[in-house]
């Protein structure tokens, strides 16, 4: 044995670990009993505490000295894991346990919150995982910027600087093309009721067509639509709502998104640092293309319309056109999960605002509601009319993924490249969409991004699938070109 093949042997065990983590996570969003979430946070501090000693392990260090791999597969997990052992090494385990411990209580604090509208019940629990992530960012940057540290978790080798010049510049093209669609009269909305059982069956079904493997995944109910794990086991969930089948249908798309990038990376890599995505801005590209370019496009809603037509009998829709029409209707609303394309950018860039100010210092907790709504209404026009429409809606802050949030975005501006790369290498897409037949499109991702998993660093993934420098102008382009000729601009 090598020390390369003892490092290998080491890790994979430990990413093992991890995804047992993963799966405590899964449960207590879908199964758990409520009841038992104050021993489910000691479980998760004690599993915690076990992958901080392996990730810290000093063995780990001499390993890292004396391997030499001379592919660049081998190359790459080295750097991966030297990423990972440094960052680890820096945060005190007694710090990382702790932080384990009081988000896995604030999850469950958030959501009878959420559902009390009472933000006083969270604001106290919110403010130890502020204070702790402040912590653990400090100890991370070492005299640098705090945010950056935590950005450094979801999107390697980005800075917020960076990230704010990127929305520096789309923002206000987001906010010209938002005024001209909103001052266009709106598409006809859904009206009635849509069954549940009938939705779960249809998303079910969207799973598939979209290239979800249900032999190594699974469909559940939650909350907050999320994604679990890697390799053979990739499990996503999704929600209803009986008076708007597409909250079930489009979130449904957008975690296969995440499951097929998972589901779809090179097998050989399984539980080692490349086994995963190489970073949320990328993940987010999967299941924002996969939601978005493909799902919303009207060769697509053709087809979902004859389905729905199936599935719900006469739903008020006329004709193909008009229901392209309503699935991309912009609309005033609060919650991002449900934002069309063209303002979904602009929650995120409010999100992005304010925890970057919470981590500065520059904004308490105490304050973040108001700061939330003071803003909400200058960047939308209207007040947040209660607690779930405005900060308590996400669960994010209250598991402590700062620096999450701007990887939606970012996942949108890759996703804007791709698609780009995409319409060009597979010309008859159109066509294929119309007959709900999207594996011309998800073998390309696939071939592509997916089954590199972390090999590549995640703006150069999506400069060598798409051919350019990633940037915001072909996203941009496609909402302008897309928004403008449904409202006649």
């Amino acid at each position: 044995m090598t020390a390369f093949d003892d490092l290998m042997a080491f890790q994979r065990e430990t990413s093992a670990l991890g995804e047992i983590a993963g799966r405590l996570g899964w449960d207590q969003e879908t199964v758990m009993p409520r009841g038992a979430a104050p021993q489910r946070a000691e479980e998760m501090a004690a599993i915690e505490a076990v992958l901080h000693a392996r990730r810290s392990d000093p063995r780990v260090a001499g390993w890292l000295d004396q391997a030499d791999p001379q592919d660049q597969v081998g190359q790459a997990q080295l750097r991966e894991i030297r990423r990972s052992y440094e960052r680890t090494v820096k945060v005190p385990a007694d710090l990382a346990t702790a932080i384990a411990r009081v988000t896995s209580a604030a999850q469950g604090i958030w959501a009878q919150a959420r559902a009390d509208e009472d933000v006083t019940a969270f604001l106290p629990v919110l403010d130890e995982v502020v204070a702790l992530k402040r912590e653990e960012g400090a100890a991370l940057a070492q005299g640098g910027d705090v945010y950056d540290a935590m950005v450094e978790d979801y999107e390697p080798y980005t800075t917020g600087v960076q990230i704010a010049e990127i929305f520096d510049e789309m923002r206000p093209r987001l906010v010209a093309l938002r005024a001209a669609v909103l001052d266009k009269p709106a598409p006809d909305g859904l009206t009635g009721k849509f069954d549940e059982l009938a939705q779960i069956g249809l998303s079910q079904k969207l799973a598939i067509a979209f290239g979800y493997d249900l032999n190594t995944g699974r469909i559940d109910k939650a909350v907050h639509p999320f994604s679990s794990g890697s390799g053979l086991d990739v499990r996503i969930t999704t929600r209803t709502s009986e008076t708007d089948p597409f909250n079930c249908f489009y979130s449904t798309i957008h975690e296969v998104g995440h499951a097929a990038y998972e589901q779809g990376i090179d097998a050989a890599y399984a539980l080692t640092p490349l086994g995963r995505g190489v970073s949320m801005g990328v993940h987010e590209s999967q299941s924002r293309i996969y939601e978005n370019q493909l799902g919303r496009s009207r060769a697509f809603t053709g087809w979902l319309y004859g389905q729905m037509k199936d599935a719900f009998g006469d739903f008020g829709i006329a004709n193909e056109d008009a229901f392209y029409a309503t699935v991309n209707g912009v609309h005033n609303g609060y919650i991002r999960t449900e934002a069309d394309e063209v303002q979904y950018n602009l929650h995120i860039m409010l999100r992005f605002d304010l925890e970057r100010a919470l981590m500065a210092g520059d904004l308490q907790v105490n304050d973040l509601e108001a700061a939330w709504n003071d803003r909400f209404n200058a960047d939308f026009g209207y007040a947040v009319d209660k607690p779930s429409n405005g900060c308590l809606q996400d669960v994010h802050w209250s598991v402590g993924l700062f620096g999450y949030f701007p990887t939606y975005s970012l996942g949108n501006v890759y996703a804007g490249c791709l698609y780009q790369a995409l319409r060009a290498a597979v010309p008859d897409l159109d066509s294929q969409l119309a007959g709900g037949d999207t594996s011309g499109a998800t073998a390309w991702l696939r071939e592509n991004v997916q089954q590199h998993g972390g090999l590549y660093a995640p703006r150069e993934t999506i400069q060598r699938a798409s051919g350019m420098e990633p940037g915001p102008e072909p996203l941009l382009g496609y909402l302008e070109q897309k928004f403008g000729g449904l409202y006649g601009l």
